[in-house]
């Protein structure tokens, strides 16, 4: 950083940034190894996993198996998961709800004790554990923030803004991170010898998202302008069924809704995902959300019908959805849900290893900023935040075993909260325009251009520069992939190519595909 540091803090054990489900289980896992926890917000309550309505996938129902959820998981990658990430996550996903229970998590039950499992879209068992229905990002986010609080190897510390990677002959060895309000803001050097980025995904640079506005794809951006590796960058899961109220972010209507039956009709009534695809409602998230996209590009209203399905159970079994329709005089158990799609999930993201590993020395990922290579390109219902805990143990145990905890050093300021600034209104159009559900290389172009000029107008701002890296790995890996794949759409590339790869990009590869956008641009312009 160029600014002079403030504070500099010496943490005893891990650094993890962010207190969601993915920094706060990891903490869990790590104790009694010591961890300092940097948290945006109150812990438990910030990032998209306290959000998350669906629920965790496991094989853990009579006759289902890890080789059935693998074999789904693979089916709706569409070509480009990684079999051996696969396996480690779904072989491991039981042990990781047997922790969550441990912890005190309070999973939906059936009448005799034993887990009430729940099936969404993609999935050929029921394999879901829910909370009240659709709560369980909420209810488990809260279980686990409050057993991290009462665990003496954790310490929380909140209002700290990470701006940066701070790096020395090539490894991590911490981050910079400011505090303070206005004119009065500080820096601050925490020093560590094991990072571990939970910083969530990238839905708030997108105009259209259910993502809560603080994933603005900070950790990403960070760690590509530190020179990490950054993979399937291009694929963007859009959910087929946000609430179309008119709130930033929008509100979402679980998957599990379409698990029970609900149904996508027009203004008229008429269902036409049975002609799309066999699974009709339940086909994988890109194939629904597409033609959603396309009946509304058409002039029509689209609307999710849980009358039937649901109906009078509405209230009781689906209370966060039932509440927020309800906010907007909808009744859903006699009224259609008006929906359309909305970014929600980033299957790419820093690459890293099945111990959470990135190319960076000293840096870990775990959770949505990372991409480990088990969603390929397009992630199965459920699947995130099963990745987040099983990664999080992964990378925890790793730290473990190569990192010996040392005296803690310098004493943390208390700050008043930093509000970092939120992502550019021009920058989140251009995603949602041209980096959206479906893309060609004049829009992919145009976007990065836009980008750039964001980039320029932004003066040297380190929240900013991590935001529009973020937009553009994004951008640069979608204008590099030549086929429609998964999440990814291209129509001037609709079909796929027999040959399925993921993608790796540094920023600096990005930065060049962007310039050669610009020049092609620009000679297209003087014909």
């Amino acid at each position: 950083m160029a600014r002079p540091i403030d504070n500099i803090i010496e943490s005893p054990g891990a650094l993890v940034l962010g207190a969601g489900m993915a920094g706060l289980f990891t903490a869990l896992k790590l104790a009694p190894f010591p961890a300092l926890v940097l948290a945006g917000a109150q812990p438990g309550t910030s990032g998209s996993s306290a959000w998350a309505q669906g629920g965790i996938a496991a094989a853990m129902g009579a006759g289902d198996s890890w080789q059935s959820h693998a074999a789904d998981t693979i089916t709706a990658g569409a070509g480009t998961c990684d079999p051996h990430i696969v396996e480690i996550v779904t072989r491991e996903a039981p042990s990781r709800i047997e922790d969550l229970i441990a912890y005190g998590a309070p999973f939906d039950r059936n009448p005799d004790g034993t887990l009430a499992l729940g099936r969404e879209a993609a999935h050929s068992a029921k394999r879901i554990v829910h909370v009240k229905g659709d709560r369980a990002g909420a209810e488990v986010t809260r279980t686990l923030a409050e057993r991290a609080l009462a665990t003496p190897s954790i310490r929380i510390l909140e209002g700290f803004h990470a701006l940066e990677l701070a790096m020395e002959d090539g490894r991590v060895t911490g981050v910079f991170a400011r505090y303070g309000a206005g004119h009065g803001t500080r820096l601050v050097l925490f020093r560590a010898k094991a990072v571990i980025f939970a910083t969530g995904g990238i839905g708030a640079l997108y105009a259209v998202t259910t993502n809560p506005l603080e994933t603005r794809g900070e950790g990403l951006g960070m760690a590509a302008r530190a020179g990490a590796v950054i993979a399937d960058a291009e694929f963007v899961q859009f959910h087929p069924t946000a609430i179309a109220i008119g709130r930033d972010p929008a509100p979402l209507a679980t998957e599990a809704l379409r698990g029970e039956g609900a149904t996508l009709i027009d203004e008229t009534g008429r269902r036409f995902m049975p002609a799309i695809h066999p699974d009709a409602e339940l086909a994988p998230r890109d194939v629904v959300a597409r033609a959603i996209h396309r009946e509304i590009a058409r002039g029509h209203k689209v609307f999710l019908d849980c009358r039937e399905a649901v109906g009078a159970r509405f209230a009781d079994r689906f209370p966060t959805v039932y509440e927020i329709c309800r906010s907007a005089g909808i009744d859903p158990a006699t009224q259609p849900i008006p929906v359309a799609p909305a970014a929600h999930y980033h299957m790419g993201g820093i690459a890293s290893d099945e111990h959470g590993r990135t190319a960076l020395e000293g840096l870990w990922a775990v959770g949505e900023c990372a991409s480990t290579g088990l969603h390929g390109a397009n992630r199965l219902a459920s699947n995130s935040l099963l990745e987040t805990l099983v990664f999080g143990a992964r990378a925890a145990n790793d730290v473990r075993g190569r990192i010996a905890p040392q005296a803690a050093q310098g004493t943390p300021p208390a700050p008043e909260r930093f509000n970092a600034p939120p992502p550019p209104r021009a920058l989140r159009e251009a995603m949602s325009r041209d980096v959206g559900l479906e893309r060609d290389a004049a829009g992919l172009s145009a976007a990065l251009a836009t980008i750039e000029a964001v980039e320029r107008a932004g003066a040297g701002e380190p929240a900013l520069l991590n935001m529009t890296a973020a937009a553009k790995m994004v951008t640069a890996a979608a204008l590099a992939r030549h086929e429609s794949r998964g999440g990814h759409f291209r129509s001037d590339y609709p079909q796929t190519d027999t040959e399925a790869k993921r993608s790796f990009l540094t920023l600096a590869e990005a930065e060049k595909i962007s310039a050669d956008a610009a020049s092609t641009a620009k000679s297209t312009a003087c014909l």
